[in-house]
C-alpha cells in the first residue's frame, strides 16, 4: 500500500494556502459586508484579520505534533476521542462540501458578462446556469488526480499569477478613482451603528477560513516546519488582498453602475453580478476589466480544485477515524492521492452545485459554511490545552493558552454573529450527517468526553434563537454578543480542557495513522 508523497516545499505549500484562501470572497464579501455595515467593514475586516491569526496560531502548533493529511479533522480524537472528533470532522466537511460549489457559482458569475443566460434576473443560476456549475465541479477532478506534485506545481505557477490579476485591478481603480471622502460622506464611518460591524463578520470569516487548507496537506509537506511559516504568510497574504478590495468598493463605489441611491451602503446588497466587474466597466478600464473578468472566472476555480483536493483530504482523514468506508482511506497506487475521496467529493459536490443553484444566492450558502466550518474550528483551540497538559505536544507557540482562549471565543462569536436561521440550518445538517457517519462508523465511543461540545452547539443555537437575529429577538444585540463570549470563555472552554482524554484513552488513536 502506497504512502501520501512528500513532495511540496514552502513556496508551494504557501501559494496552495494563499490561492485557496483568496477567491471568491473577494468579489462579494466585500459588498455584503459594506451593506451590513458602510465604511465600516474595514473595522471587520481588521477585526477578522485579529479573530483568525489567533486561529492560525493553534493550527501551527497542532500541525506540528501531528502533520497528517486533513489534520485539523483529527487534532480532537486525540484530545477528546471518538465521538467528539466525530462531530467536529462531520462539520469541517460541511465546510468543504459548500466551499467548491460557492466557486464554482463566483465562475459563473464571471462567465455571464459573456453568456447571460446563465443567471436569472435573481442572479441565481438558471438551469443552464446549474449544469454548467456541476460541469465546472467535475472539471476540478483531473487537478487533484494525478499527484500531488504535479496539483503543487500547477497551483505555484497558476496561483501566481492569479494573485497578480488580483491585485492589478484593484489598484487601478484605487489609483485613479479612489474618494478618500466616502469614509465619511454617506452618514458617517458607522452608518449602521457598532451592531453592523459585527453583523457583517461572518462574511470576513468565511474569507479567512481557508488558510487550514495547509495543513490538509502537512503531511505530503517536505519539512514540517514549512507548515509554520506558510501558515503565518498565507493569513496576512489574503489580510493585505481583502482589505485592499474593500478600501477599494467603499472609495470607488459608483452608485449609478449599482443602480442604487447615492450613499444607500444597504443598498449594496441588491446588486447583481460581479461587483468589481460592475466597476471596472462603469469606469471604462478596458484592460482591466479583462484581467479582473479572468480573475473572477479563473481565480475562483483554482481556489476549488484546491478545495476539492484538500476536502478528499478530510475525507482520508474521517476514513482513518473508521467514519466512513475503507475506501476513503486508499491511495492510488500510482499517483498516492485519495482517489476514492477526491472522486466522493466531485460527485457530491456536483450534485449540491445542481439542486441549491434554484435557491440560494452566493451569501446564503456562505452564511450556512461559515457556521459549520466555525463550529468545527471551535475545538482545536481547546484541543491544544489538552494536548499540552497530555505533554503531547512537541512544538509550542508563545502565549499559547491565551491565543487558545481568544481563539475559542471568536469562533463562538463568529457562528453567533452568523444569526438564524443559518445557524439552526447547520446544526440541523450536521445532526444528521453526524448521526449517520456515527451509524457507519458505530462511534460511541467517548461520549462522556463530547457531553461539553454538544451542550455548546446547543448554546450557540439558543443564543441565535433568543438574540437580536434570531426568530425571537429578546437580547439586544450587543448583550447578546457577551452573553455569548462570556459564557463561552467561562463554561465552555474550561469544560471543555476538563473533559480532555487521559494518556491511556488517546495514545491508541495514534496507531490509527501507522496501520
Amino acid at each position: 500500500m502506497p504512502g501520501l508523497r512528500k513532495e511540496i516545499g514552502f513556496l508551494e505549500l504557501f501559494i496552495i494556502g494563499l490561492s485557496g484562501a483568496v477567491a471568491t470572497a473577494v468579489f462579494f464579501s466585500q459588498v455584503e459586508m459594506t451593506a451590513y455595515a458602510g465604511p465600516g467593514s474595514l473595522i471587520s475586516w481588521i477585526i477578522g484579520i485579529l479573530l483568525y491569526f489567533t486561529i492560525g496560531l493553534t493550527y501551527i502548533e497542532l500541525s506540528q505534533t501531528y502533520a497528517e493529511a486533513g489534520g485539523p479533522s483529527r487534532y480532537s480524537i486525540y484530545s477528546h476521542g471518538v465521538v467528539t472528533n466525530l462531530i467536529n470532522a462531520t462539520a469541517d466537511l460541511i465546510w468543504y462540501l459548500f466551499i467548491p460549489p460557492i466557486e464554482a457559482y463566483a465562475t459563473i458569475e464571471g462567465l455571464d458578462f459573456f453568456f447571460p443566460q446563465l443567471l436569472n434576473s435573481q442572479d441565481y443560476p438558471t438551469l443552464l446556469g446549474a449544469i454548467v456549475g456541476a460541469i465546472i465541479l467535475v472539471a476540478y477532478i483531473p487537478f487533484n488526480y494525478y499527484g500531488i506534485k504535479l496539483f503543487a506545481k500547477i497551483t505555484a505557477g497558476f496561483g501566481s499569477i492569479k494573485m497578480i490579476f488580483y491585485a492589478l485591478p484593484a489598484l487601478a481603480l484605487l489609483v485613479f478613482f479612489a474618494r478618500p471622502s466616502n469614509f465619511t460622506a454617506f452618514h458617517g464611518l458607522l452608518p449602521f451603528g457598532i451592531a453592523g460591524i459585527f453583523e457583517a463578520m461572518p462574511f470576513a470569516m468565511f474569507a479567512f477560513g481557508g488558510a487550514r487548507v495547509v495543513p490538509d496537506f502537512a503531511e505530503e509537506a517536505k519539512r514540517k516546519r514549512d507548515l509554520i511559516y506558510a501558515l503565518l504568510f498565507t493569513i496576512l497574504g489574503q489580510a493585505t488582498i481583502y482589505i485592499l478590495y474593500d478600501v477599494t468598493l467603499i472609495t470607488t463605489v459608483n452608485w449609478k453602475a449599482f443602480g442604487i441611491g447615492q450613499g444607500n451602503w444597504a443598498g449594496l446588497s441588491n446588486v447583481v453580478g460581479n461587483p468589481f466587474v460592475i466597476l471596472a466597466s462603469s469606469y471604462d478600464l478596458k484592460i482591466f476589466l479583462v484581467i479582473i473578468l479572468l480573475a473572477a472566472i479563473l481565480g475562483p476555480f483554482l481556489t476549488g480544485y484546491i478545495y476539492m483536493g484538500s476536502g478528499s483530504r478530510v475525507l482520508l482523514a474521517m476514513g482513518r477515524s473508521n467514519f466512513m468506508h475503507k475506501a476513503m482511506k486508499q491511495l492510488h497506487e500510482k499517483y498516492a492521492v485519495p482517489y476514492w475521496g477526491l472522486i466522493t467529493f466531485a460527485v457530491v459536490g456536483a450534485l449540491i452545485t445542481f439542486l441549491f443553484a434554484p435557491i440560494p444566492s452566493i451569501y446564503g450558502l456562505i452564511d450556512d459554511s461559515v457556521v459549520a466550518g466555525y463550529l468545527g474550528f471551535a475545538t482545536n483551540p481547546v484541543a491544544l490545552v489538552v494536548l499540552r497538559r497530555q505533554g503531547a505536544t512537541k512544538y509550542r507557540i508563545p502565549f499559547g493558552n491565551a491565543i487558545s482562549a481568544i481563539a475559542f471565543v471568536g469562533s463562538s462569536l463568529i457562528v453567533f454573529w452568523s444569526g438564524w436561521p443559518a445557524v439552526p440550518y447547520s446544526v440541523f445538517l450536521l445532526t444528521i450527517a453526524a448521526l449517520v457517519f456515527a451509524t457507519i462508523g458505530r462511534a460511541t465511543k467517548d461520549f462522556p468526553e463530547s457531553i461539553w461540545y454538544i451542550t455548546y452547539i446547543g448554546f450557540l443555537t439558543l443564543m441565535t434563537y433568543i438574540g437580536s437575529d434570531g426568530a425571537l429577538s429578546i437580547i439586544p444585540f450587543i448583550p447578546a454578543t457577551i452573553i455569548t463570549a462570556i459564557v463561552s470563555l467561562a463554561v465552555f472552554y474550561p469544560w471543555g480542557i476538563l473533559s480532555g482524554l487521559k494518556k491511556e484513552n488517546y495514545i491508541e488513536h495514534e496507531n490509527e495513522i501507522t496501520e
